[in-house]
């Protein structure tokens, strides 16, 4: 843990892999520190961001220090069910590559639940990953110009929903009618970090 000042209300956590990141950001939610106002993960860092008029850099630094990582099995979350119609132009391709049927690549993505690791790219758009999930699905080499909203996908280690129209280069597998970003409800993200999601499937 590697542990710098970000600007004068914040510190930037780094750490060594995503597990650790969610484990750190788990546990901080679960026990939040004196002052806490905000925490932003990331691939490998967490920003923690604090009132100052209730604590110091120092204090909070300590606290981040002392912190026991959340094991996995321990982590709670809001669980999102996100209904899917399977069958996007990548489907069969992505099955394909994973030397698997279609429906069983749809049997692997319903089967456990993904959890919120972090968000980015675009508004909404949050990087799911599945410590039940073992493939490194590759991206396209040249990104596609407009990805509608609502495409469930997958990249790497992670799986997500798009949510608005956007380039993206990520293996198209599905389509959901769910809005995962709207500016009139509160919050406007639905996938949060923390948040624990599952896909399920509608039709096909």
């Amino acid at each position: 843990m590697r542990v710098l000042p970000s600007g004068t209300t914040s510190l930037l956590v780094e750490l060594d892999d995503l597990d650790a990141v969610l484990a750190l950001s788990a546990a901080l939610r679960a026990s939040p520190p004196v002052g806490l106002v905000d925490l932003v993960p990331a691939a490998r860092t967490v920003l923690v961001v604090a009132d100052v008029r209730l604590t110091s850099l120092a204090a909070l630094e300590a606290t981040v220090r002392r912190t026991s990582l959340l094991p996995v099995a321990e982590q709670r979350g809001e669980l999102v069910e996100v209904p899917v119609t399977y069958g996007g132009p990548d489907l069969s391709a992505t099955a394909e590559r994973l030397d698997c049927s279609t429906d069983e690549l749809v049997r692997r993505h319903t089967a456990h639940d993904w959890r919120v690791a972090f968000c980015g790219f675009a508004p909404g758009f949050a990087y799911l990953t599945s410590p039940s999930w073992p493939h490194d699905v590759p991206r396209h080499p040249s990104p596609r110009v407009r990805v509608p909203p609502g495409s469930v996908a997958l990249a790497g280690e992670f799986s997500g929903v798009y949510p608005r129209p956007s380039p993206g280069g990520w293996q198209v597998i599905g389509q959901t009618d769910l809005a995962v970003f709207d500016v009139d409800r509160s919050p406007a993200a639905l996938l949060r970090p923390g948040c624990r999601v599952r896909f399920v499937e509608v039709s096909r």
